[in-house]
């Protein structure tokens, strides 16, 4: 995409290097903080846009480092996968377009946050990073629940049910908290989807007019 390469020769030196890596650090030091009783750095860390607009900006990014719900053992695999996914867009798109996509994420759950008033936490941005390396790794092997070898292209597509299940039959919060989510995988992936199904259309109808064309001259 020329956008984007005029962009990353523009502000390419200013990517962060091993960003994922930042975040799940982050994520586990605040996961061990949250141990500690009387600790709840969830209601600090939140993005909130009434305390956003009362002074409390940090919001707008410490949202990024509330780690998932997870028992202690399950917390160290989730973080893992999350650096897994991260690493390796990072390794085939490069630092700039990792960027990128993620502070995209980030931007579209903010002003998602803010129009539907609720708060966030950054499970729709780690979502739509499983999306978009499932889109480019598709039989990369995971193991469910630590025993069934499972291609990560079958879990994308229960993630795309989950996400039209939500448009279509939850509350407005939750639509366009699902809407954004895929907002930077659209811009991302968009015009190559849409050059996929143009090809492929074409090459259906390329052979249904060949195999048209055979019987024709058969019957001839």
């Amino acid at each position: 995409m020329k956008w984007l390469d005029r962009l990353e020769r523009k502000y390419g030196r200013y990517a962060i290097k091993n960003l994922m890596l930042y975040i799940v650090i982050l994520n586990a030091v605040v996961y061990v903080l949250m141990m500690i009783p009387g600790t709840n750095l969830i209601n600090k860390f939140i993005l909130d846009p009434q305390l956003v607009l009362k002074g409390e900006i940090w919001r707008l990014v410490t949202y990024i480092f509330i780690p998932p719900n997870a028992s202690p053992i399950f917390i160290i695999f989730v973080l893992y996968f999350y650096y897994m996914i991260g690493s390796n867009l990072e390794n085939e798109w490069g630092s700039f377009r990792f960027n990128l996509y993620y502070f995209l994420g980030m931007l579209g759950t903010t002003i998602a946050t803010f129009i539907t008033k609720g708060g966030a936490t950054p499970t729709y941005i780690n979502l739509s990073l499983f999306l978009a390396f499932a889109h480019l790794y598709p039989n990369f092997q995971v193991l469910l629940f630590f025993i069934l070898p499972i291609k990560v292209k079958y879990l994308a597509w229960l993630n795309w049910i989950f996400i039209g299940y939500t448009i279509i039959f939850q509350s407005v919060p939750y639509k366009v908290a699902a809407i954004v989510s895929v907002i930077n995988f659209l811009i991302f992936f968009g015009p190559d989807i849409i050059s996929d199904i143009k090809l492929r259309r074409q090459v259906h109808k390329n052979r249904k007019q060949f195999f048209s064309e055979i019987e024709k001259s058969k019957r001839d």
